[in-house]
């Protein structure tokens, strides 16, 4: 992080006679009201790294075209991202960037986007159906 953060000292820490000082942020910043913000940045800019930009729907979905109409769309939800594509391997490289500069579980497949059932997808028509 640029700021700096200043806490009070936490009741076990307390010295007596350094009761009027204050502690100074080093460490992760989860459970910190900036925590979200800063780790957007930080994807964000990986993701325009590597040229995908975001589009107007919105500041968390993000598009790459490549040669012969193939694309890589990627949809971030907090800490949650869904990618689509045509050539799984692009997919896979993708992927491969991401765990390199974050942590990264990987569910493969997506049997549910925000709590709504994948059921199934039909390659011959291109369709995803969603319930």
């Amino acid at each position: 992080m640029k700021e700096e953060i200043n806490i009070e000292q936490p009741v076990s820490f307390k010295v007596k006679e350094k009761k009027h000082m204050v502690c100074r942020w080093k460490k992760r910043l989860h459970g910190l009201k900036q925590a979200l913000r800063q780790w957007y940045k930080k994807f964000n800019s990986f993701m325009l790294d590597y040229g995908y930009k975001r589009t107007f729907v919105g500041h968390c979905v993000y598009i790459q075209n490549f040669a012969n109409n193939d694309f890589i769309v990627l949809s971030l939800y907090v800490d949650d991202m869904l990618m689509v594509g045509k050539d799984k391997s692009k997919i896979d490289r993708l992927k491969k960037k991401l765990s390199k500069s974050f942590d990264v579980n990987d569910l493969e497949l997506a049997q549910h986007i925000l709590r709504i059932k994948n059921s199934h997808y039909m390659k011959a028509e291109k369709k995803l159906w969603l319930s």
